[in-house]
């Protein structure tokens, strides 16, 4: 039963990062545009692409390790690959929560946390 739930939440963070992770690739100005404005008062201001960059890389890595930790799932072959996708999810919402909370946008940051509990919660079941 632990492995039906941890390849749904599984498939829910692969879902939620990859396209966060295409939209970033595919529309890569207008992110960049809208987050120099999201994060101008902040120490991020002069930083922004550099930072997209690095959550682009995190969250396509976490993506495919989820991707990768259902068909192990299913395949009974293991939990490694899961287990790390959803380590690198919560990194990302914690990246992404720092920011949000950064630019005082309490909004955004509660939405954050939304994402991250079913992530620690895989986390935890991987394990």
């Amino acid at each position: 039963m632990t492995n039906v739930a941890s390849a749904l939440l599984l498939i829910f963070l692969a879902l939620t990062f990859l396209q966060s992770g295409y939209e970033k690739i595919f529309y890569w100005k207008e992110n960049v545009s809208w987050l120099k404005e999201h994060f101008a008062k902040t120490i991020l201001k002069n930083s922004v692409p550099l930072a997209l960059l690095h959550l682009l890389i995190l969250e396509l890595i976490s993506g495919i390790l989820c991707v990768v930790g259902v068909i192990q799932l299913l395949t009974k072959s293991g939990r490694e690959f899961g287990f790390y996708g959803a380590i690198f999810s919560c990194i990302c919402l914690l990246m992404m929560l720092f920011g949000q909370r950064l630019a005082k946008d309490y909004d955004g940051a509660r939405t954050i946390v939304i994402y991250f509990i079913p992530a620690v919660m895989a986390v935890y079941w991987l394990n």
